[in-house]
């Protein structure tokens, strides 16, 4: 065949055929008496296994190196491409994610352009000062689309910078607790815990709902984050929660104070009573967590905290029964 048949059969251009025998990839069998390239059909075979490896993304010079050494082995080639294409891939995604949040943010010029992807630079600075500066400064700008926040909230170790982001998702006026729903569910420990401390900093009705799923999240620490924030904002569910912090000794002092607000409520405060109460009849528990459920005991308002504690100060145990006393003369004082 022909130079210009070649061309039409393979897809290959005839410029590009001569390119590949000036590099010694293919060179045609012979020549017609006029001078004509002609080509076997060993010669076309060999142009689609060169198409076919171009296609992988190969160079011409590994194309080469592929159909001519013998002792070429392409494991270590293809390893090479297969990281070649994930950085670029994830390059791409890259750009197409900041290009979806210039669009998000519906930019009426080129200097509101320009002044999203500072910010959006300035998220992603390695630079900790820059990166709490552009959070803070996020609040005063409409440009800077609030994906964009959740996803720095979600990956930012460092903790000044954390709670400025908080605080700008806060501010943000919505939208920000959906897409921080889907932190709770990653499989990365430190995301989710980072999503329940933002959604708890936020004031909305979604926020609460959201907190009110996490109280049953496998993550522990993140059903604890949820029940404190619950409780400072009055909703009762958080009671099993908040008591059974007091009596695992973690976050005691805050679990306390919010079983303390939740009180303010008086079918609530019989309720944190009687739980305590049943905690403190759990013959598992610690003696030291016994002491801090009577201790609690003591901020909760209703006779049946009243009875609790006049029943714990002939406790058994000394420590339980002297505080419970306490509190009792506190009450009674107030």
């Amino acid at each position: 065949m022909l130079i210009g048949d070649v061309a039409r059969r393979s897809g290959v251009s005839a410029r590009m055929l001569r390119h590949y025998e000036s590099l010694g990839l293919v060179s045609p069998t012979g020549r017609t008496d006029s001078g004509y390239r002609r080509y076997s059909g060993e010669d076309v075979r060999r142009i689609f296994h060169i198409e076919s490896l171009r296609s992988l993304g190969l160079s011409l010079r590994d194309v080469g190196r592929a159909l001519d050494d013998p002792g070429f082995t392409p494991t270590e080639l293809v390893d090479d491409l297969i990281r070649r294409t994930r950085d670029r891939i994830a390059g791409e995604t890259e750009l197409l994610t900041r290009l979806r949040r210039i669009g998000d943010a519906e930019p009426t010029g080129w200097e509101d352009v320009l002044r999203t992807v500072a910010l959006l630079q300035a998220l992603g600075s390695n630079s900790a000062g820059t990166r709490q500066r552009a959070a803070l400064s996020s609040v005063d700008e409409d440009t800077v689309p609030v994906e964009a926040l959740v996803e720095a909230t979600l990956s930012e170790t460092d903790p000044n910078v954390a709670g400025a982001l908080r605080w700008a998702l806060a501010q943000s006026g919505g939208g920000g607790s959906a897409l921080l729903a889907e932190g709770l569910g990653s499989p990365a420990a430190e995301v989710r815990r980072r999503a329940v401390r933002s959604i708890a900093e936020m004031p909305d009705d979604d926020a609460t709902a959201l907190l009110r799923g996490a109280l049953t999240n496998p993550d522990t620490v993140v059903r604890r984050y949820a029940a404190l924030a619950l409780g400072a904002r009055g909703v009762a569910d958080a009671v099993p929660t908040l008591i059974g912090m007091v009596a695992e000794e973690t976050n005691d002092v805050d679990a306390a104070d919010a079983l303390s607000v939740l009180a303010s409520c008086p079918a609530s405060a019989d309720r944190i009573a009687a739980g305590l109460v049943d905690r403190l009849a759990d013959g598992g528990v610690a003696p030291s967590a016994r002491r801090r459920l009577a201790e609690a005991l003591a901020d909760i308002p209703g006779s049946t905290a009243a009875r609790a504690l006049a029943e714990l100060s002939d406790d058994d145990d000394r420590a339980v029964a002297l505080t419970a006393s306490y509190v009792l003369g506190m009450r009674d004082a107030r």
